[in-house]
């Protein structure tokens, strides 16, 4: 079925058109009648399927069809991260482009004000982060009384970053009577819980539960010295210049470290992590998307808000010590029916980690052969000046002490 075969509002299926939509991937197939018929949802949809879509077309048509609704937030969407929210933001302004929906993302990381002068020229959707949305109903400039649908996204997310009792709090705030869509890539016994404590005979959507991993992305994983990585991103790189690629590191320590490294052999990339402010986020996302910057370097905690078109390869430089955050890195590529490619670089004391993705996954990731000729010309390819040494020796320290550390802990 394609898009021009929904009767949807002329709006939706010519911004529709304009954004490339032509068919429902299988989370839009499945979950946008139900949402239309004014049916709870509950759907588990990996990273990657199109699940914004899936909530964002039909919340569209419902508020575009009912025109002599009154002023004010008929539906809420709570995110985990304002990176997430944004995005999810734009999405709603895209396909939302030309009707008379008004859509506001609220978020901490800037000043209220702005936002504030938005919300009383009134607002149809309102998208969230739990923090400031609170600060603005304490405030008086959040009214939750006329929310016909909650829409929480990524809510396993949410719950890893501790927002259950924010979630429990928002439920007293809204009305009861209300639509609830309920939308997470994982699903555990919590999840459940927190699920059906929301929802009222909700439809149940699972998409591919087996195997949590995109099937568009190409796995492989490289044998490679802790000391060695750089060398091997460089090459990387060097031979993917017109590839848009996103490099996963342990923490922000290493982010600057991996950036500098990178800097010294004359490969502009980005930084994004946990210490960096809203303003320095978006700038990042933006030249990145934009093809300003090709690499960009990120954490786990800025996995999930990371949602750029294009993104080639995912290097996974660093193993995440959760495999879950395997699953949340590498749909970063290959989205929607697009192809991407994931590699990782794993070094002997990071084997245990690789173990526990692959259990995770339920896939034995390929090995890709390195051999010793090919694994010596790579190190010495690289443009890295060798008088530098002093930076060299900071980071070999730097990597014992992490080696130590890791050590003890087993």
């Amino acid at each position: 079925m394609r898009y021009e075969d929904y009767s949807f509002s002329p709006v939706i299926k010519k911004n529709l058109a304009l954004a490339g939509f032509t068919r429902p991937t299988d989370i839009q197939y499945k979950a946008i009648p139900p949402i239309l018929k004014g049916e709870d949802v509950l759907a588990i949809a990996q990273t990657g399927t199109g699940k914004t879509a899936a909530f964002v077309i039909p919340v569209l048509e419902l508020l575009i069809a009912d025109r002599h609704a009154e002023p004010g937030i008929r539906c809420m969407v709570m995110e985990p991260t304002r990176e997430l929210a944004l995005q999810i933001t734009d999405v709603f302004n895209s396909l939302g482009k030309g009707s008379r929906v008004k859509t506001l993302c609220v978020h901490g990381g800037v000043e209220q004000d702005p936002q504030i002068d938005r919300l009383e020229k009134g607002v149809d959707i309102l998208v969230a982060t739990p923090g400031r949305m609170f600060d603005l109903v304490s405030q008086g400039h959040i009214d939750t009384g006329m929310v016909q649908i909650l829409v929480l996204d990524e809510a396993d997310h949410m719950l890893d970053l501790g927002f259950i009792h924010d979630i429990r709090q928002l439920l007293k705030m809204i009305p009861r009577k209300r639509q609830t869509l309920f939308f997470s890539a994982t699903i555990d016994a919590d999840i459940k819980k927190l699920a059906y404590s929301m929802v009222t005979n909700a439809i149940r959507i699972q998409i591919s539960p087996k195997d949590p991993v995109s099937k568009n992305v190409d796995h492989s994983v490289a044998f490679i010295g802790m000391d060695d990585k750089r060398f091997f991103l460089e090459r990387l790189i060097n031979e993917h210049p017109e590839s848009r690629i996103l490099v996963f590191v342990r923490t922000k320590v290493r982010a600057g470290r991996v950036s500098e490294a990178m800097e010294r052999v004359g490969i502009k990339c980005l930084t994004m992590h946990g210490d960096k402010d809203q303003k320095e986020r978006i700038s990042a996302l933006k030249k990145f998307r934009d093809g300003e910057f090709m690499v960009l370097v990120a954490t786990d905690v800025s996995a999930r808000g990371i949602d750029i078109a294009g993104v080639e390869y995912v290097v996974n430089y660093d193993l995440p010590e959760q495999p879950e955050n395997y699953v949340h890195r590498v749909g970063r590529t290959g989205r929607g029916t697009k192809r991407g490619i994931a590699i990782s670089f794993c070094s002997p004391e990071e084997k245990p980690l690789l173990e526990a993705i692959e259990e995770y996954t339920g896939n034995e990731i390929s090995h890709l052969s390195i051999t010793k000729s090919d694994y010596a010309m790579t190190l010495d390819l690289t443009a890295e000046s060798k008088a530098d040494w002093k930076s060299l020796v900071v980071q070999a320290e730097k990597d014992e002490e992490w080696r130590k550390k890791k050590g003890k802990k087993k």
